[in-house]
């Protein structure tokens, strides 16, 4: 099986394990159900459930918890998305292809639609301690609830969200540690959570996450950055959303600071320090560091 082949299989099983967790929509809270479905059901890479689930395999087998949380840092994301589409931020019409939520089912319905997939990410992550079976058990799970809500939350993607609306005000002077502020935190802090917690829970030591932490930090970097250079060099039929919307928005990347032929040689920099972490850990995951590689590098 090749690596196309073999990525397909994974995010198959990955869409399988979140069809089953997401809520039918049924009573009178009915339409905000089925908005919370139609955006996670848009597709998308499912990076992070990806990345969480091959971080666990690095360190060998892990228990019935692992499907909780992968279903959950998918859902906090997707929430991340409707929010980030809507016209007091982005106003984007399109995301992976199709109408944004709130194109869709109205702004308030949108708002609330996030809002309930925030809270349905963790009531799914809690459903993990149901699997436990020893202390050991519980204290991982303990661990990894801790990790998602800092790293989903002030101290993490809220506080690179919050940092990002902030640069976009034309009286902003940004500096290059803001940027990377932003993009340590709005983007690669949920990447940091995906894998630490596949690690977690699969028994890893504290140096050992650590290491992960960093490599997961040059991942999120080298993928925002990318995503930089794809606003200006891609197109709405490639991309499946808008292009331009950085320089629309008035927002300082690193790419309007550096310039495309510099954030290209950072992207390889922090990719090849990325995959290198990787080689380390007990048992080599190739599938990995290639998955990596194609996420970094990816045209769309």
């Amino acid at each position: 099986m090749n690596f196309k082949e073999e990525l397909e299989k994974k995010t198959g099983e990955v869409e399988d394990i979140l069809a089953a967790y997401l809520p039918k929509p049924e009573g009178f809270q009915s339409k905000v159900l089925e908005a919370m479905v139609y955006a996670v059901s848009a597709g998308g890479k499912r990076l992070r459930p990806l990345l969480m689930r091959e971080s666990a395999a690095l360190f060998g087998e892990t228990g019935e918890e692992l499907p909780c949380f992968m279903a959950a840092i998918e859902f906090i994301h997707t929430y991340s998305l409707i929010h980030d589409d809507l016209p007091a931020l982005d106003n984007d019409d399109y995301r992976r292809g199709r109408k944004t939520t709130h194109v869709v089912y109205g702004e308030d319905i949108a708002v609330i639609a996030g809002d309930g997939l925030l809270n349905y990410a963790y009531e799914t992550a809690l459903r993990a301690f149901r699997k436990a079976v020893t202390i050991e058990d519980y204290e991982r799970i303990e661990c990894a609830m801790h990790i998602l809500g800092r790293k989903a939350g002030i101290y993490g993607m809220v506080g690179g969200q919050c940092a990002d609306l902030l640069a976009e005000k034309p009286e902003t002077e940004v500096t290059e540690e803001q940027l990377l502020y932003i993009h340590k935190n709005k983007t690669a802090a949920l990447i940091q959570a995906a894998m630490t917690i596949g690690a977690v829970l699969a028994g890893a030591d504290e140096e050992a996450v650590a290491q992960l932490e960093r490599c997961a930090e040059n991942i999120g970097v080298a993928f925002q950055i990318q995503d930089d250079i794809l606003d200006v060099t891609s197109s709405l039929e490639v991309l499946g959303k808008p292009t331009g919307s950085d320089e629309k928005n008035h927002k300082l990347t690193y790419v309007a600071m550096h310039g495309l032929e510099e954030s290209k040689r950072q992207v390889e920099a922090l990719s090849e320090e990325a995959v290198g972490i990787l080689k380390v850990f007990p048992h080599r995951n190739v599938f990995l560091e290639n998955l990596v590689e194609q996420l970094i590098y990816r045209e769309k």
